[in-house]
């Protein structure tokens, strides 16, 4: 069973996922020659949180929180700047500064049109983030988390999507029954994002 992540543990879970993908290429790229990236990293992974846990759903692993998921249905997949202000994620932006949030912006626009283009007409739900604390990782917490989301899924007879970075992730969600619908090249930062579906 997972843990349903309190409102007062909103800054934890940002650090949990900031340690997760303290190594990620593409999340290096967009904060690279960036003063201030500890606190950065942070606030990039602290804003999803809090859009998820106001429009979606945060659970972590354990009230350790060793790994946290975050995710929403598909009728509020888009952080729009009203609902950021609206989840308190407009915060963590800030932190982030404009130059930061712009390119942000820029590099995902891409997977966020193939994601109104690739689930148009489903039911779905959005697996905005999903990661666990460095210390933890190879010890189950990240597929104990995706199994419990995989039923919630099928329980709901919904679609479960989501995009990755990293090769190795395409090769383990496919062990869960995922699908690449598409890979493509990122702007700016030309890394590789696969979009997922199961």
């Amino acid at each position: 069973m997972l843990y349903r992540l309190q409102k007062k543990e909103i800054p934890k879970a940002g650090i949990v996922l900031a340690d997760a993908f303290q190594h990620d290429p593409l999340w290096n790229k967009i904060l690279e020659d960036e003063s201030n990236i500890e606190q950065k990293f942070r606030a990039c992974f602290e804003a999803p949180v809090r859009y998820c846990y106001k429009f979606g759903e945060v659970y972590a692993s354990s009230e350790n929180l060793e790994g946290v998921a975050a995710w929403v249905s598909g009728n509020a997949p888009d952080m729009t700047f009203w609902r950021m202000i609206q989840s308190g994620a407009i915060l963590p932006g800030m932190r982030m500064g404009s130059k930061v949030g712009k390119k942000i912006e820029t590099v995902f626009k891409p997977i966020l049109r193939d994601r109104h283009e690739n689930m148009k007409g489903k039911s779905y739900i959005y697996l905005l983030v999903i990661g666990v604390a460095t210390e933890f990782q190879g010890q189950g917490f990240g597929g104990k988390m995706m199994r419990e989301l995989i039923e919630k899924c099928e329980q709901l007879g919904n679609h479960l999507y989501l995009e990755t970075e990293l090769q190795r992730n395409v090769e383990m969600y496919e062990k869960y029954g995922f699908k690449t619908i598409k890979q493509i090249t990122l702007p700016i930062v030309n890394h590789p994002m696969w979009e997922m579906i199961r």
